[in-house]
């Protein structure tokens, strides 16, 4: 099973941005490829709408504040990988944070480089726009 983990410096404190994207609803506040974003059952599912059409359902495993982690996974997608599972945490660093975001899944119906580089381009996606967010 494939496992990816990509990792973003901010000159901002860890707090600031785990602010901005800690909380399950916020993807389309910060990343560029959701459009909308709707929780269900209680908070523990969210519906993302993609820009362009599509959508995406997943599930909220587990919160710590603490640490400014949250996990999910992915119950329906139209991207091509199954049994997908991710972390989201915002680091403290010397000179502000960093963000990470980790995942492993299988590929469904490409090749494993493939899925892993439509994951990567994902992840890069919100991390530039963090970039920007931030003035960095």
């Amino acid at each position: 099973m494939p496992k990816l983990s990509m990792k973003q410096d901010l000159n901002v404190a860890a707090d600031q941005v785990w602010n901005l994207i800690g909380h399950f609803n916020a993807l389309p506040d910060w990343h560029p490829s959701v459009e909308s974003s709707e929780l269900k059952n209680e908070g523990q599912v969210r519906k993302l709408a993609l820009v362009g059409g599509g959508t995406i359902v997943e599930k909220l495993e587990k919160v710590n504040k603490d640490t400014r982690t949250y996990s999910y996974t992915i119950e329906d997608s139209p991207f091509p990988v199954k049994n997908y599972r991710a972390e989201l945490t915002v680091h403290d660093g010397d000179d502000g944070c960093s963000v990470e975001w980790s995942s492993e899944f299988e590929a469904a119906g490409v090749p494993e480089n493939d899925a892993m580089k439509q994951i990567q381009d994902i992840y890069q996606a919100g991390f530039d726009n963090l970039k920007k967010m931030f003035g960095q």
